[in-house]
């Protein structure tokens, strides 16, 4: 027995002696204790004091490796210090009262040990089994993520669901990590040590409860709070506290929303507006770009035909581009109003979403919310300078920058062509197409002929380089004149014959030979010399008509009978007497085409 112990002992057994009759057998008299009556008392302190028993004591010392603690029974125990350590310091001191379990009334060094973690623990399970039998609420600090849901400390550790954590599906469970929660008890085993939690039935039981008020308070046009609950491709479920409401994705925004989850997530704290509620089916359809004034009701006063703006490309199509203004106004600027100068096909080799660009307002229409923009309106049009820039007959430079079947569109400038129509290529020259003079990517020089700023067109010539030799063709070749020519072409109907600069002249097939029977290819040949009378001059048409017989009526009679004789005698061709050879072409009867009669 313990020096304490025995203190105890003793001051009892003075008490006693005092005249307070304790225990059995006792004697009111002087008479001395004998061992066996000091043993009895000794086993009379630990009558109550049952190992795994949970009693409150009071702290007497302090040690670095004991707390020494008074727990009522006439003697004292012991606990670990470590038990009383946190955070590397002692939570304890003495005079401190503590709940500790008796671990063994009596060591080898006749000290109970007892110990409070122990005690805490049984404590702590005493508390949860009490709360769970009353089913009332219970508090803890959410530990850390673990398989299927959380870890929770409620005194000792407990399981919470993923499904209990809300009434709503939650995606992050992270952020519950250290938040205190109020959750119920739903199942627990003390043996096995498990505990499970939910938080979800106390959401429940509020939500039903606060879905009576909610109703109460529901009417059309009232703004309402409320969470994101949930988020599709078509709208938001928002709680409005007890019953649910439906935000359509038409109803989020003036502007263009291509999903919910551009303006909302899981969880937000939102104002909404009551659209419609039907009460009888308790459904609730709600608006959030409502709680904002519609941006096209002052639309026409803010962008008046004429002005200018600025805005945010945000889609493009094949005929245009959308350009946002402000939040839930678009306006149109379509593929012809993007340049004055290129032809665009698609709107993307402009702009591309996102693009901040200017343009002006050509035209509003409120009632069906259209808006038409133009971005070249709000640049100058260069067609207002090309009259100052290129004026008629102004002598230009420019790249071939394509070709087609009735001419040659020349580049200027950036975006400015010219077309130099094919009759408009050569004063003589008959051309079936741009490509037998002029070739794609080649420099050329021309004339400007027109200009028309309101068609944008720009009309050029390269004949009108040089003089037309056609000014003073009646003076050069006058009728019954002789020519002398070479022989281009051969046609069914006749030979055309180049004179002087390009100019043609037609010898048509009734004028060619004396001889109705004879062939045209037998009588003259490509490039030979041929000489010829002028019958015809049209300088209007562009037109010379030549005869061979012409000529020959104009010879000699000596001269004529000399190419009767010779004709008559080898049947020459006409170029033997033209002083010409005949080519192979002709020899071969082979013969180019030639263009139809001018």
């Amino acid at each position: 027995m313990s020096d304490n112990l025995e203190e105890k002992v003793n001051s009892t057994i003075d008490q006693d002696d005092a005249g307070e009759d304790v225990y059995s057998g006792a004697s009111t008299g002087e008479e001395e204790f004998s061992p066996d009556m000091m043993a009895q008392m000794y086993d009379e302190t630990f009558r109550n004091a049952k190992e795994g028993s949970v009693i409150r004591g009071r702290v007497l010392k302090v040690t670095k490796d004991h707390v020494v603690v008074d727990i009522g029974f006439k003697s004292e125990g012991v606990v670990q210090s470590q038990e009383f350590m946190a955070d590397g310091e002692f939570k304890i001191k003495v005079g401190d009262e503590v709940d500790v379990m008796i671990e063994q009334v009596e060591d080898s060094d006749g000290q109970i040990v007892l110990s409070k973690e122990k005690a805490d623990r049984i404590r702590v399970w005493e508390d949860i089994s009490k709360a769970y039998e009353e089913n009332r609420n219970v508090e803890g600090v959410v530990l850390s993520r673990i398989k299927g849901g959380l870890s929770v400390d409620i005194g000792i550790r407990a399981f919470l669901p993923g499904s209990q954590v809300d009434i709503h599906p939650v995606r992050n469970l992270e952020k519950f990590i250290g938040k205190k929660l109020q959750m119920k008890i739903i199942k627990m085993n003390q043996k096995r040590g498990n505990i499970v939690l939910s938080r979800r039935v106390l959401l429940e039981e509020e939500r039903k409860s606060l879905k009576v008020d909610t109703l109460k308070n529901l009417e059309d046009g009232k703004v309402i709070k409320g969470i994101v609950k949930n988020l599709t491709e078509y709208g938001a479920f928002i709680d409005l506290g007890g019953i649910d409401g439906l935000l359509h994705i038409t109803d989020m925004s003036w502007g263009r929303v291509h999903h919910p989850s551009e303006i909302f997530s899981l969880g937000d704290d939102v104002e909404v507006v009551v659209l419609k509620f039907d009460r009888d089916n308790e459904r609730v359809s709600l608006g959030y770009k409502q709680k904002t004034q519609d941006p096209w009701s002052k639309a026409e006063q803010k962008y008046p035909v004429g002005s200018r703006v600025k805005g945010k490309v945000v889609s493009l199509t094949d005929y245009g581009a959308f350009v946002e203004l402000e939040e839930g106004l678009e306006g149109l600027v379509h593929v012809s109003e993007m340049s004055w100068t290129q032809k665009i096909r698609n709107p993307s080799k402009v702009v591309s979403p996102g693009d901040m660009i200017e343009a002006m307002v050509l035209n509003i229409d409120v009632k069906n919310k259209r808006i038409s923009l133009g971005m070249k309106q709000a640049e100058s049009n260069p067609w207002d300078f090309i009259v100052d820039k290129y004026p008629l007959g102004a002598r230009i430079s420019g790249t071939v920058r394509n070709l087609t079947d009735f001419g040659a569109f020349i580049g200027l400038e950036e975006g400015i062509d010219g077309l130099v129509h094919i009759s408009d290529i050569s004063w003589t020259r008959r051309i079936k197409h741009p490509s037998e003079i002029l070739k794609k990517g080649e420099t050329v020089e021309a004339i400007v002929l027109h200009v028309d700023k309101e068609k944008e067109r720009l009309s050029l010539g390269i004949k009108q380089l040089v003089p037309d030799p056609w000014t003073d063709i009646a003076e050069k070749f006058r009728t019954d004149s002789v020519i002398t020519g070479r022989v281009i072409k051969i046609t069914d109907f006749g030979v055309f014959v180049e004179l002087e600069n390009g100019i043609e002249g037609l010898i048509h097939i009734s004028e060619v030979d004396l001889d109705p029977h004879a062939k045209i290819e037998n009588i003259l040949a490509i490039n030979s010399d041929v000489k010829a009378a002028v019958v015809k001059i049209d300088a209007e048409e562009r037109k010379i008509g030549l005869s061979i017989k012409k000529y020959l009526e104009g010879l000699e009679e000596d001269d004529l009978k000399a190419y009767m004789s010779s004709h008559e005698a080898t049947k020459p061709t006409m170029g033997d007497i033209m002083d010409g050879q005949p080519s192979s072409e002709t020899e071969s009867g082979e013969s180019p085409d030639a263009p139809a009669n001018p």
